[in-house]
This record gives structure tokens, sequence and C-alpha cells, in this order.
């Protein structure tokens, strides 16, 4: 066993021993920031234990737990235009969603940017990602050890935004993105046994969203066959809100480390490959500056 993978063992020991995880926010090409983070972490050999995310932040997940540093940046942010992951308008149409979700969830993983399955599981980390059931519109919190297509499967339900994107039907239910019932799992963190996190949240200090939804309405009338999910997407900012105000009060009483970009965040559908980069680099640098912070915080 080489001296790098001996130090990250002893860490994910110690982490472990500390009931410690990390819970990573969605927010689209947003997720560049976090990204940046634990491109960081990666670097320092720094693995935690139990890692949840969401959306995006579930994309970073994988990413993280294999530890492929610059993979998630690569995918978010390709430099070849043959690379692009968002529909023409055509396409769109016909797939019935603004992003290539087979490109994202199929090709990227299999063929450019080959994913490292057996890196993901020879860590013996502890990956959740977030999907909310489309007839319960509930939140869900998935894993998988042993089907790479089913892992990926679980990866593209909880970055499926609601008429963006189709829904994907996993073991028979269909699922959409997991940030419409659970946009920051902290509660499931903590009801799980970890009780040291960190969490990567990808808007600045303050950020609220408006409640209802502008989009409210067109939601309303796309899913009426699905009650329980438009009740979810209806009062997904208010429970936002709370979420953010239990997060900031926590923050305040040093119960959780929190990282959140200090700079105006890009748009969700934001594809200019240098303001992405821009905002990767606000992450790692964020990261490199609170690195001693948190490790003080988790105390290892």
């Amino acid at each position: 066993m080489n001296r790098n993978r001996k130090a990250e063992n002893m860490i994910i020991d110690q982490l472990r021993e500390k009931k410690a995880g990390l819970i990573l926010e969605g927010g689209a090409s947003r997720g560049v920031f976090t990204a940046g983070v634990l491109d960081y972490l990666m670097e320092q050999d720094f693995m935690f234990p139990y890692v949840v995310g969401v959306s995006a932040g579930a994309c970073n997940a994988l990413s993280y737990v294999s530890k492929q540093r610059g993979r998630s940046f690569a995918c978010m942010a390709p430099e070849r235009k043959e690379d692009s992951y968002k529909n023409s308008f055509k396409k769109a149409v016909r797939q019935r969603s603004i992003y290539d979700m087979d490109k994202l969830f199929n090709t990227f993983p299999n063929e450019t940017f080959p994913y490292d399955f057996k890196s993901y599981i020879a860590y013996g980390m502890e990956c959740e990602m977030v999907v909310t059931n489309v007839y319960t519109g509930q939140a869900e919190y998935m894993s998988e050890k042993d089907s790479p297509e089913r892992l990926c499967n679980i990866c593209r339900a909880s970055s499926s935004l609601p008429v963006a994107a189709p829904m994907v039907t996993i073991d028979g239910m269909p699922y959409l993105d997991g940030g419409l019932a659970d946009s920051i799992p902290l509660k499931h963190a903590l009801e799980t046994g970890h009780k040291k996190n960190v969490l990567v949240l990808t808007r600045p200090y303050g950020y609220r969203k408006k409640f209802p939804s502008e989009k409210a309405r067109m939601y309303i009338a796309f899913f009426k066959d699905y009650p329980n999910l438009v009740k979810s997407i209806y009062y997904r900012p208010y429970y936002y809100n709370k979420r953010i105000e239990a997060v900031e009060r926590l923050e305040r009483e040093g119960k959780i480390f929190v990282l959140r970009p200090s700079l105006k965040s890009p748009r969700r559908t934001e594809v200019n490959r240098e303001k992405m980069q821009a905002f990767y680099n606000h992450g790692y640098h964020t990261m490199v500056t609170e690195f001693e912070r948190m490790k003080k915080f988790l105390d290892v």
C-alpha cells in the first residue's frame, strides 16, 4: 500500500470515528464551485467516509468517491464543442429535455469521461444520492455498489429537473430531481448518525428562494396527475428557506461547517466555460483558505 493510500485510509478512519459527513447541494452549472472544493480535498487525500449529494451535488459526489480529480469540471464544462450536452431546440423537443441526458449519464461515464467504478467500490465509502419519488413527492436516498448502470441511473434521476428532463425509472418507480423534496439533506445526514457535517452550498450567504415559485402554475398544469409531486414543488421555496435558516443557526452555534461562494453565482443553465472556470477556481481557493479551519472543526 503506498503512502498516499495509507494517508487516505487514516483520514477516512478518523472521520468515521468522528461520525463525519459531507453534504453537497445541487444547482446545475453552479456545481462547478463544489467541483473545485472537492478537487482540493482529493489533492490533500482528504476523503470523507460518508457523502450525500443532490442533483449536481450527486454528480460531484461520484467523482469524489472514485477520486477522479478534474472529472466533474470536465463533464460540466467540456472543452470540445462536440461534447456539449445542451440540446438544440429541435433535439430538446424530441427528447423532452433541455440537456442531452443520455450523453451526460451514458456517453460521458462510459466513453468521453470514463467513470472508475472499480475505485468507487475499492475506497469503501458510503455515497448516497437524493431522488424525488413522483408519486409520494418525498425524498429517497439511494446508493449502489454492484451495478455501474444503476449507479448512473440514480445520479440521472437525482439530476432530472422537472419539465426540463423526463422522469427516470428505477426499480419500476419514476423519479425526478432530488432537490424538489430535499435540496439540503442535512436532516437525513443527522438522522443516519453523522454528527460532524461539512456542507457545501452553491449560493452566497443570505440567499433565499421566492415563495411561491414563479413557475408554480406551469408545474401544477404539467404534473396534474402527480398531486404529491406538485405539492413538493410548490412548497419547495418555503422548505428550502427554512432549511437554510437552520443551517445558518447551526453554523453560528459551531455545530456544522459550511462552505459557500462569496461571489455571485452563475445561472443554473450557464454554459460559458470561462465563467464556469472562474466559479470552479473560486470553489477551489475557498477550500484552500478554509481547509485548516475545517480540519479543526472535524478535530482531525
